[in-house]
């Protein structure tokens, strides 16, 4: 079995009983699949992150135990000689939403959001990629190439309801749901300020994402006036002057693994490799911003076959919290002051949680004088990149938001602030709630003295 993502990490695995029922087929993959134990901690609704798609049926069906089964009955040929077309996959996988939970809270940490990008790989190769997965998948090069048509179309839609009814009729785009604007003016590296009193504590490479780019600006704006209070040089991280695409900006793949389509977020890997090699070499911290892009970096970028530099590059790559974390330890100091309004409210994204990073956050956000503010201990948003935008998936989206996070946002005070980093956490909010919730990167730079 031809596989698209490198499973060789898996390569050791099933030395001893522990690991017994390895499926016949699939090799270093059926291996990945097969560290699930059978011990049924994927089927709780208590407090944590795991699977929100068990949660919010309380269906075994829908946990990650079952998911691991149907795989297995895949991988060992019961499911016909095509079973990555089978339906019975398909509806194992429906409610995934890819947030890492198992990884963390399993003991076998099985690493479902991997296992579900090599299926959809799969799939896609015996029945083709629909429409609406390559929109989703190839966002950042159509905002690359054609942002102000695509803005316009987005704000009609948005405002004609019989537009987004045709949306949901032809794409599957759920005509319930608003699609974030795009904004007129993006983030510009070159508008980056140059400050001399920057740089005593080094130079830090920052990260500025698809999602900053051309949604929130502001979040790496802010990034840096943080980062340069605290006496560092930022330089924003481009791409090489032999790039293929000189001009777009660096993306981490992750639309297209989402997806399914390996080999394109490969190539951005590639590129973003290139673009950091310097700052690997020169041992220089490369900061970023959305969780899920960040964190692409530290994890899937090791089953993109990047070589031995990824090794290397997770010991560089810091989330935006984590960083000052880090240099805090280390003697970090920001002058700041009270921020106006009532008791905050914060929302740890799922990948944020799933690799122990609010642990980060809250440390940073105690740093703010005065602030107080409580972590809602919620599972999934919902909202899961494009899972809460289809049709299908519009009404799940929405229970796992109703789980705990939309009653903790509306039960906050009018003038509490809402706190959450994640670009589809703050989509979510703002549907479910009406309440606009702000990047940590934000609160910090509003607190500067």
């Amino acid at each position: 079995m031809k596989t698209y993502l490198d499973w060789s990490a898996y390569d050791t695995y099933g030395v001893g009983d522990a690991y017994a029922g390895i499926p016949a087929t699939g090799g270093n993959y059926a291996k990945a699949v097969a560290v699930c134990m059978n011990n049924h901690q994927c089927q709780r609704d208590g407090k944590g992150v795991m699977c929100p798609s068990y949660r919010i049926t309380h269906d075994p069906v829908h946990s990650t135990g079952a998911r691991v089964k149907a795989f297995k009955a895949a991988l060992n040929g019961e499911l016909g000689d095509d079973p990555f077309a089978h339906p019975d996959l398909a509806a194992a996988m429906d409610l995934c939403v890819s947030c890492k939970g198992c990884k963390k809270e399993c003991p076998s940490a099985v690493d479902m959001t991997l296992i579900k990008t090599e299926y959809l790989a799969q799939r896609n190769a015996r029945q083709g990629v629909s429409l609406r997965t390559k929109l989703f998948a190839g966002l950042p090069s159509w905002l690359h190439r054609w942002r102000q048509p695509l803005a316009v179309l987005v704000r009609l839609r948005n405002a004609w309801p019989a537009m987004a009814g045709l949306a949901e009729k032809w794409l599957g785009l759920s005509a319930k749901r608003p699609i974030p604007p795009i904004l007129k003016q993006t983030f510009d590296p070159a508008s980056v300020p140059k400050d001399d009193c920057c740089g005593a504590r080094g130079k830090v490479a920052l990260f500025v994402d698809t999602f900053s780019h051309y949604y929130t600006p502001e979040v790496a704006e802010a990034a840096i006036k943080v980062l340069q209070a605290g006496g560092y040089t930022v330089e924003v991280l481009r791409p090489t002057t032999d790039d293929a695409e000189p001009e777009r900006p660096l993306c981490c793949g992750r639309t297209y693994l989402s997806q399914g389509l390996v080999d394109a977020a490969k190539l951005e890997a590639q590129r973003v490799m290139a673009a950091l090699a310097p700052a690997l070499a020169e041992g220089t911290p490369i900061v970023g911003l959305e969780p899920s892009c960040l964190l692409a970096l530290r994890d899937e970028f090791y089953s993109l076959s990047l070589g031995p530099e990824v090794g290397q590059l997770s010991k560089q790559a810091f989330l935006f919290e984590e960083f000052l974390m880090r240099e805090g330890n280390k003697g970090l100091k920001l002058d700041l002051k009270p921020i106006p309004g009532g008791k905050a409210v914060v929302h740890g994204h799922c990948h944020q949680k799933a690799f122990g990073a609010m642990k980060s956050v809250k440390k940073v956000l105690g740093w703010i004088p005065e602030f107080e503010f409580d972590i809602v201990d919620a599972s999934c948003c919902g909202m899961s990149g494009s899972f809460g935008l289809e049709a299908e998936h519009y009404e799940a989206s929405v229970k796992m938001g109703e789980l705990a996070l939309l009653p903790a946002v509306r039960a906050a005070a009018p003038d509490a602030t809402i706190v959450a980093d994640g670009f589809s956490c703050r989509h979510q909010i703002a549907d479910g709630t009406g309440r606009e919730a702000v990047h940590v990167a934000v609160l910090l730079a509003r607190a500067l003295a």
